[in-house]
């Protein structure tokens, strides 16, 4: 996804170009008949999809572009591990080369398994698997760890192959679902009348005007520290850089978010944004001091950068989504046993 592309969807681009978008407006149409069709072949079972022996949760967005998926799924993680579960995940590997099943560890190769499940290796504390086909990811994670009795999916809202138990979609609150029109002449993978049908939705930051047919949960990203990319074990706070201007790179869905966090903890920034999942290289890095995101840090390690740093975020997310959440798992799966 360009970045200038990305603009038109959500109206920032100039009137000029958001006008371009108009001769894709057919096939936009086109998709969202195939969209619905792939459904439709699910739901009558002509299309096969795979049913797990635990609960399946899935994390998802209707549109493309960074939501703050990670950040919930690893929230929930905790609230489960909190519960008495023993929650697993599952990823299809977005951005990494790897075509068969496989599980992540913290020290993967994420351009052969993902940023994203890297990053979920490291901070979840649970077993990861990826798979382009996440059923089988599921299964070789249950085969390889029978204690784990929940599975979460980082994204996967659309890959209908896998059966689910409880699906909750993730909103940018500051860009919404843009103008609202399918691909390519839009940013949504479905038409919003799909919301109806999910459980949840959580709303990352600023919620505007946005209004849902579901329970819909708050949430923000929090992070006052930034930790060294060649030593996590020195972390600063962001004090540690005013009066002077630091480089901002961010290669995910919406850099802007990233950009007017470093702003507003203070820091003046010369912000460069990349195509998101960028495979970084030495020489994208500037040189002076750099602040990246937690999850191109995870791409940038090997450079062993000691004046590049990351910033460490977690997700506040509205209390009434843990008490959703296990509500329906009891609801559809019985109370958690011991």
């Amino acid at each position: 996804m360009s970045q200038a592309l990305a603009r038109c969807w959500f109206g920032r681009g100039p009137a000029w170009l958001r006008w371009s978008l108009a001769p894709l407006y057919p096939l936009s149409l086109l998709f969202r008949v195939l969209v619905a069709l792939r459904r439709a072949l699910y739901r009558v079972g002509l299309l096969k999809a795979v049913r797990l022996p635990v609960p399946v949760i899935v994390v998802g967005n209707l549109s493309v572009g960074g939501s703050g998926k990670t950040p919930l799924a690893l929230a929930l993680v905790d609230w489960l591990r909190q519960a008495g579960y023993a929650p697993g995940l599952i990823s299809r590997g977005y951005g990494g080369r790897a075509r068969e099943v496989m599980p992540v560890r913290p020290d993967s190769d994420p351009a052969l398994v993902g940023d994203e499940p890297v990053l979920l290796a490291r901070r979840a504390g649970c077993p990861v698997w990826i798979g382009r086909r996440r059923g089988q990811a599921g299964q070789q994670l249950l085969a390889f760890h029978p204690e784990v009795d929940v599975i979460l999916t980082d994204d996967g809202l659309q890959h209908y192959a896998l059966a689910r138990d409880m699906e909750i979609v993730v909103v940018d609150g500051e860009r919404g679902f843009g103008n609202g029109r399918l691909l390519p002449a839009g940013p949504l993978r479905e038409p919003l009348s799909r919301l109806a049908e999910v459980d949840a939705v959580v709303i990352n930051g600023g919620a505007g005007s946005l209004s849902f047919p579901v329970p819909a949960f708050s949430m923000a990203l929090a992070g006052h520290s930034l930790v060294n990319l060649a030593r996590p074990d020195l972390v600063v706070p962001p004090s540690h850089f005013r009066g002077g201007k630091v480089h901002a790179l961010a290669g995910i869905g919406n850099p802007d978010r990233f950009f007017a966090r470093l702003t507003a903890l203070g820091l003046e920034i010369e912000p460069r944004s990349f195509p998101d999942h960028h495979g970084f290289v030495a020489a994208d890095l500037p040189p002076g001091t750099v602040i990246m995101t937690e999850k191109d840090a995870v791409k940038c390690a090997a450079f062993g950068r000691p004046d590049a740093w990351f910033l460490a975020v977690d997700a506040e997310v509205d209390g009434g989504l843990n008490t959703l959440l296990l509500t329906v798992l009891k609801a559809r799966h019985g109370p958690k046993t011991a």
